[in-house]
């Protein structure tokens, strides 16, 4: 190597604060360090500014510990020929060689069974599987729409995940659980419905309003009203004989699940109507053998008579049987029936059971219907603004059962129902006919309807307290 000026590489002058000439054989071998011959002493140096003790100590470790960096560095390139081997990445082999599966669940609200495979496929679930769960839903479930609450665990990647268990229940509790076996297979169980029903009573007095307005302000529910009025149909005429401060009440039953959820509808089960004339207490109840409920009082006695006295809601009588100016042809006329104004669209009901014998537009009277009773009797509808689907000609309609709306079709100067009886061919004063007494419970079917009576009694006086 050549001669250089630059201090040593000898460690021995490390630190010492003085130069050291470079030897002729100066090398990068550590075994050659320190061999060559001792230089000389070097000058005096010059005096020099005193040093802080503190800065000295710092000066000391940052130029020894940049000594040993060199030294570190010097030694790996004087072993720069020996080979060693990489160390073993352990955590490697603790890494499988797929992806580990994932697992989750899944909690949805469909509209029918009908949903359930097409959702275990969107969700992963292969296909064999979704299908089989599917078909095990469907036998518990039924094919009907409504409202189902879905809950499924998988594991695995999507579009190849496997199913491990399965919830798919209707709002009454009824539905399925599956849970995959040690075999692969599925265990399932049908879940029955678990429903509690619990009575609610309201009461209310008549404002000067309507009784409609009067219900409503009770607590009554909307739907539940018309079945109120119709229940007494035969008792009173809720446009003659009820007045403000007459006094209501009303008790339906609502249908709970498990989760305190109601399911379906309210159903009216109990009414009464206290006025100045008379007072009268009713209970629904379905009689061994029928398929339909009917009203009957505390002893028992149908509230069913041959007609009801009035076939449409919440109407008030504009004109009655008899003779009258006719107020569009301007001169005195029978008129052969009554008529109910109440708003267009307001329901129309068959005042008894019957065939319907006519169903259709005709003349002067709009959309018209003739019903026929068993006993001779005929009922006529006019001027209906439309006749419900399935009421034709030789249709059976029930008592009760709505069979248009009000309107103003044909010769009529507003919405209005014009209403007709006819025995034997006449017609007759719809409000004054005899409507009969009704049938009284008898037997098994009187225990029955006493055992009804005083469950609602009870849950009527468990509310009132």
């Amino acid at each position: 190597m050549q001669d250089r000026d630059e201090p040593s590489f000898d460690p021995r002058t490390w630190g010492s604060g003085r130069p050291v000439a470079a030897a002729q054989d100066a090398s990068f071998d550590v075994r050659s360090w320190g061999n060559g011959p001792t230089p000389p002493p070097a000058p005096p140096r010059p005096p020099r500014a005193p040093i802080d003790p503190n800065l000295r100590r710092y000066g000391i470790a940052l130029g020894t510990g940049a000594a040993l960096a060199l030294a570190g560095a010097v030694i790996a390139f004087a072993n720069r020929s020996t080979q060693i081997a990489p160390p073993k990445a352990e955590a490697s082999a603790a890494l499988p060689a797929q992806p580990l599966a994932t697992s989750s669940r899944r909690t949805l609200v469909l509209a029918g069974p009908a949903e359930i495979e097409d959702t275990l496929r969107s969700g992963g679930i292969v296909p064999a599987e979704a299908s089989q769960a599917a078909r095990h839903a469907r036998e518990a479930l039924g094919t009907a729409p409504g409202e189902i609450r879905l809950i499924f665990d998988l594991h695995g990647e999507p579009g190849a995940a496997q199913l491990d268990s399965l919830e798919a229940t209707r709002a009454d509790g009824a539905g399925l659980v599956l849970r995959r076996a040690a075999d692969g297979s599925f265990d399932a169980k049908k879940l029955t419905a678990a429903l509690k029903t619990r009575v609610t009573v309201v009461r209310g007095e008549l404002d000067s309003n309507s009784f409609y307005s009067s219900a409503v302000a009770a607590g009554v529910t909307d739907s539940l009203i018309s079945d109120f009025a119709n229940a007494f149909s035969f008792d009173f005429d809720m446009q003659r004989e009820v007045a403000p401060g007459d006094i209501f009440e009303a008790g339906f039953e609502q249908a709970y699940n498990p989760a305190g959820e109601a399911v379906g509808v309210p159903r009216l089960v109990y009414v009464s109507l206290r006025t100045a004339a008379k007072s009268r207490a009713l209970y629904r109840f379905t009689p061994p053998g029928e398929r339909e409920a009917g009203w009957f009082d505390g002893n028992g006695l149908s509230t069913i008579r041959s007609l009801m006295r009035t076939p449409v809601d919440s109407a008030r009588i504009t004109s009655r049987f008899g003779m009258r100016e006719h107020p569009i042809l301007g001169y005195q006329k029978m008129h052969r029936g009554t008529d109910f104004a109440a708003p267009t669209g307001t329901p129309i009901f068959a005042s008894g059971s019957a065939v319907v014998e006519f169903s259709g537009p005709k003349g002067a009277n709009g959309n018209f219907v003739r019903l026929r009773h068993d006993n001779g009797w005929e009922t006529l509808y006019l001027h209906m603004n439309r006749i419900l689907p399935g009421v034709t000609a030789g249709a059976h309609v029930s008592q009760g059962q709505q069979i248009g709306e009000v309107g103003t079709t044909g010769r009529s100067t507003g919405p209005h129902l014009h209403y007709e009886v006819h025995i034997d061919g006449q017609p007759v004063d719809p409000m004054t006919i005899p409507t009969g007494t009704g049938q009284s419970l008898s037997g098994k079917a009187l225990a029955a309807f006493r055992k009804e009576r005083d469950r609602i009694d009870q849950q009527r006086a468990a509310t009132s307290n």
